[in-house]
């Protein structure tokens, strides 16, 4: 049996892994963590979650959680993962970040860590997102630059970071599949006026409203036609199954970096 711990175990994710964990064969919950002073620290996580008594208290101890499991799953905020990291590091466990936000030297301090350790790094834990990810390159390399790309994400209005990491990994994919520099070619949003549209722009914009768990549409225009792929999540449990899935996977692997896309097997 697979022991997994929650980093972030009475937030609105946490709260869902650990459903998702409760109703996946294989594993069990091993522990879940707060920051200090959290008003929820000592209760069980079973009651938090909306479960049956689990008899395992919330804590705010991530040393203690990496001991008492096999693999961790956090989706927090970047400052909270590499502290995860860390201590996962310490105890050559495995650890699953859906995270996002990182920059760009947090993103290196987790390819070193990767190379003793195994992780599983995704913006987006969905199996629907992940298989998006890879048609959107391969209809860009089909399209080619005779098609404008245009990417739109909405979330809810909470969310911290803009745009969302899975507009920024359609945007990379998109990119490498033309063989072009985002960071040359991304727009980020418009206003004004301008000559119009470059001609191998990326546009990426982002939508901040309600209650909205996660949208992503890219559009590939072309002179006399458009064609879209989208992808809605009506509920956090298909990205809590995903980190599950992630986490049931990782444990057997050899330390390295991996995504969604090497956990399903959709890897090139």
């Amino acid at each position: 049996m697979i022991k997994v711990g929650v980093v972030g175990a009475a937030g609105r994710m946490g709260r869902n892994i650990i459903a998702s964990i409760d109703d996946t064969e294989g594993v069990e919950l091993g522990g879940g963590t707060e920051s200090a002073g959290h008003p929820d620290l000592g209760r069980d996580l079973g009651e938090l979650a909306g479960l049956a008594k689990k008899n395992v208290a919330l804590t705010d101890d991530v040393n203690a959680l990496v001991d008492a499991c096999d693999v961790i799953i956090d989706f927090t905020l970047p400052e909270v993962s590499m502290a995860t990291l860390k201590a996962v590091a310490a105890k050559n466990k495995a650890v699953v970040f859906g995270t996002t936000g990182f920059s760009a030297g947090q993103k290196r301090e987790i390819e070193q860590a990767a190379k003793s350790i195994r992780c599983v790094l995704a913006p987006n834990m969905s199996i629907g997102v992940n298989v998006l990810f890879k048609i959107a390159g391969e209809v860009a390399r089909v399209l080619g630059d005779a098609y404008d790309v245009e990417i739109v994400e909405a979330h809810h209005k909470f969310k911290k970071d803009a745009p969302s990491g899975t507009a920024v990994r359609i945007s990379e994919i998109v990119a490498d599949a033309l063989e072009r520099n985002l960071d040359e070619v991304g727009v980020y949003g418009r206003k004004g006026f301008s000559d119009g549209r470059g001609e191998k722009e990326i546009g990426v914009h982002t939508l901040r409203a309600g209650d909205i768990i996660g949208e992503h549409r890219v559009m590939f225009g072309g002179m006399g036609e458009t064609l879209e792929l989208s992808h809605r999540a009506q509920s956090r449990q298909t990205f809590a199954r995903g980190s599950v899935r992630a986490a049931q996977w990782v444990v057997s692997q050899p330390p390295g970096l991996y995504d969604m896309q090497d956990v399903l097997g959709l890897r090139d």
